[in-house]
């Protein structure tokens, strides 16, 4: 590993404890992402994480907030990391299907099927309140 990656990854890792330490499991293989996918059953999010301002202001703090506050019970909490766990988020975007890429975003699934997906434009910009919103609207629809 290069010196840049070291301090990206060092610079990245609170990010992805904000996750890991609420309950999301991190795929950071393609392996990883291929048996999620396989066995996923119920209902799951998936966060495509990543360093940008809108994901620590607005995805994960909305994420947490749904799942913690507004009574979001999902069957399982995984995330990969967008520019971090590139090959990682690459195999999950193909499970997306026509979606273009998106960091970060939050795809909501029903077994492995994609069946509401939030993608950075509906992020960025937004307020906290109306993103959460659009988490448990798109969760309960699904």
């Amino acid at each position: 590993m290069d010196a840049y990656q070291a301090y990206m990854r060092e610079v990245a890792q609170p990010m992805r404890d904000e996750l890991t330490n609420n309950g999301f499991t991190e795929l950071t293989t393609e392996a990883e992402v291929d048996q999620f996918m396989a066995e996923a059953k119920g209902s799951s999010i998936v966060l495509v994480n990543s360093v940008c301002g809108c994901a620590g202001g607005l995805a994960r703090p909305a994420v947490l907030y749904a799942i913690s506050e507004g009574g979001l019970k999902p069957d399982n909490l995984v995330t990969v990391f967008a520019g971090q766990d590139r090959e990682a988020t690459a195999k999950m975007r193909e499970y997306f299907g026509e979606i273009p890429p998106s960091s970060p975003s939050i795809a909501i699934l029903q077994d492995n099927q994609v069946k509401h997906f939030i993608p950075r434009e509906e992020i960025e910009g937004a307020d906290v309140e109306s993103v959460v919103n659009h988490i448990l609207t798109g969760f309960q629809a699904s």
